[in-house]
């Protein structure tokens, strides 16, 4: 009899922001194939029995191709076992999982979506920005700046030209190439912008800037995400001056508190390399 797979959404890294459903199969599970940005407290919550497999792509650099992970699931799903792919943020925005599903169809293996938070309504939450106001934005449009080669790029202008907020996935490093594609989509210079960095994590960051700034803003650790329009203005001053933002300690899942820690006892940390480039898809 085949296994089942769980294409699962594991949010923007807080463990608590995971839906009760992935908790319950992540505590079930049989065999887990993961990307690299799931953050390490979520992975802890899998059974010390279950096969663990790091599936992730991320700084150029390719632990494994995607036809291989398609492989995996389909050979462990046949051999019986019950397969989670657990994806950072959710699933369906930027995360392949259409590549996955099609695979799944074409061998007959059930299969099954379990939603996640999208990080960018976790990096929306950190900054406290309102990615919608009737006043200012009556949409939004999630784009990414990382395109698989030989793909058609978006229409920048047509979305600008919409007054939809843009929430950027993947902006990368070259923050003068982005601002320089909002221009020439006809963004004003003076139109507001947040880059928020790892957010719900312990090590969060975020910075307010403008179009025209965008080229002198700080190099923050990836995986970013970058938040451009009106809305921005919303941001709270005060959390986006902070060099390091934590979530405010709460009582997590099995009564571990994985949020306690002040924004004065973080200590600068020395940027990871492997955070240099951001090419895994952050849904």
């Amino acid at each position: 009899m085949k296994g089942k797979v769980y294409l699962v959404g594991a949010g923007p890294g807080d463990p608590e922001l995971l839906t009760l459903k992935a908790l319950r199969l992540l505590r079930s599970a049989e065999a887990v194939l993961h990307d690299d940005l799931v953050a390490p407290e979520i992975l802890k919550l899998i059974p010390p029995t279950a096969q663990l497999h790091n599936v992730g792509k991320r700084c150029g650099k390719k632990k494994i191709l995607q036809g291989e992970i398609n492989y995996l699931m389909v050979a462990l799903a046949e051999s019986g076992v019950n397969v989670i792919r657990l994806k950072s943020g959710d699933p369906l925005i930027f995360g392949r999982a259409g590549e996955e599903i099609d695979t799944l169809r074409r061998a007959n293996v059930p299969y099954e979506i379990v939603p996640g938070v999208t990080s960018a309504l976790g990096a929306a939450a950190a900054a406290e920005i309102p990615l919608t106001h009737r006043r200012n934005s009556s949409a939004v449009v999630f784009i990414t700046a990382h395109q698989a080669a030989g793909s058609n790029e978006a229409n920048w202008s047509k979305l600008a030209g919409s007054g939809a907020t843009l929430v950027i996935y993947m902006p990368g490093k070259d923050y003068s190439r982005i601002a320089a594609k909002l221009n020439a989509a006809g963004l004003a210079s003076e139109t507001p912008c947040a880059i928020i960095s790892r957010a719900s994590t312990l090590h969060q960051r975020s910075h307010r800037t403008t179009i025209a700034d965008l080229t002198h803003a700080p190099q923050l650790p990836a995986p970013t995400l970058l938040v451009v329009g009106e809305v921005a203005r919303f941001a709270d001053p005060v959390v986006t001056a902070q060099q390091f933002v934590v979530p405010t300690a709460t009582s997590a899942i099995d009564g571990t508190v994985y949020a306690t820690s002040s924004a004065d006892s973080l200590q600068p940390e020395v940027e990871d390399p492997d955070f240099a480039t951001n090419q895994e898809p952050v849904a």
